[in-house]
């Protein structure tokens, strides 16, 4: 599984639960932006992103998010969800997901969000602190370090 997420520097395990499934018997498409969900906090957990919400009242907010559905998952199964921020401007980044099937051995979906920075106190767009961004190419950075040169 390790090789399929090279150069996502926050991968987070999700077991599939059997009520995330429909009709089809496979996962409903709705979820996986809940997995997506999961794994951009973790990845916002990872470069404190959350605390310096609270001190500063700035954070957020998800301006735009696509998922490309590849195959079906089901339960039951295990999936791990890399995420890695693969552009950086001042007031936003864009964030990229694959999600690994356990038992398929394979990338089944794929996504992306655009994260918007929101001053929470005056309702405007914000920009991101020297610090954030410093900590975002740091964590890119060793995921890029970790991959193995062929």
């Amino acid at each position: 599984m390790k090789e399929l997420l090279q150069g996502y520097p926050v991968v987070t395990e999700i077991p599939v639960a059997w009520g995330e499934m429909d009709a089809f018997s496979h996962v409903n498409n709705v979820v996986y932006f809940r997995y997506f969900e999961t794994a951009r906090i973790d990845y916002f957990r990872d470069i404190d992103l959350m605390e310096e919400m609270k001190q500063t009242g700035i954070g957020p907010v998800l301006g735009e998010t696509q998922c490309r559905y590849k195959l079906p998952v089901t339960f039951p199964d295990t999936l791990y969800v890399g995420s890695r921020v693969s552009s950086l401007q001042a007031d936003r980044f864009t964030m990229e997901y694959a999600i690994v099937s356990q038992k398929l051995g394979a990338v089944a979906t794929t996504g992306s969000a655009t994260v918007v920075m929101f001053n929470f106190k005056t309702s405007q767009k914000a920009t991101m602190t020297p610090e954030l961004i410093s900590r975002i190419e740091t964590l890119e950075a060793r995921a890029l370090l970790a991959q193995p040169v062929d």
